[in-house]
């Protein structure tokens, strides 16, 4: 199987508050963190980790990821440090990556993309960076305007941090389940406020 996640942010204290998270100590968080891969990963399964695993220094990020099961692959983000022996600890370490997962072609980057590599074909982009903030409400807008010009939008945030995420790498079967549900709660919305 092939599960994707990003922006966990092993030991950073200031997350929990940038994302409201419901941790009340980073130890607590990284054991959520933990635990949760663990609980859903295999030793054969695959992980794509869309950036920023980690937040600070290179022992214990490589404590921690001894400790996640399964064969890692990092798109790096902004805050991901990977030289010397934590790099080493990835099968690969890429700022982008395109990838088939079943059907689909699925655009890879630690940073959205309004407009991807087959798009107008059914591909999907996942993408981390922006949290759950304004800059992914603003994203979601012009999600929602590419939809209405009929393009292709297939693009989904899979920060830990999202509600259907909840702190655990999702396969793309699982993500594209929320996003439907996401827009059928969308056009519920919109057409109660056109009523």
């Amino acid at each position: 199987m092939i599960y994707y996640i990003s922006d966990m942010h092993f030991e950073h204290n200031n997350v929990i508050r940038y994302d409201n998270r419901p941790f009340d100590t980073i130890t607590q968080m990284d054991e959520v963190l933990i635990n949760n891969w663990n609980a859903r990963i295999s030793d054969k399964d695959t992980v794509y980790v869309l950036g920023d695993a980690f937040f600070k220094g290179e022992e214990r990020s490589l404590e921690i990821l001894r400790q996640l099961k399964g064969r890692k692959h990092l798109i790096k983000g902004n805050h991901d440090r990977v030289k010397g022996r934590l790099g080493q600890e990835w099968e690969s370490i890429q700022n982008y990556a395109e990838i088939t997962d079943g059907e689909y072609f699925v655009v890879m980057s630690h940073y959205p993309m309004m407009f991807y590599n087959r798009q107008h074909y059914g591909a999907v982009m996942l993408y981390g960076h922006v949290h759950n903030t304004r800059e992914w409400k603003l994203i979601e807008k012009w999600r929602q305007e590419l939809r209405r010009m009929d393009i292709s939008a297939q693009i989904i945030n899979v920060g830990c941090m999202m509600d259907y995420m909840n702190y655990t790498p999702r396969t793309l079967e699982e993500l594209l389940r929320a996003d439907i549900e996401k827009q059928d709660r969308e056009n519920t919305t919109n057409e109660q406020d056109n009523h």
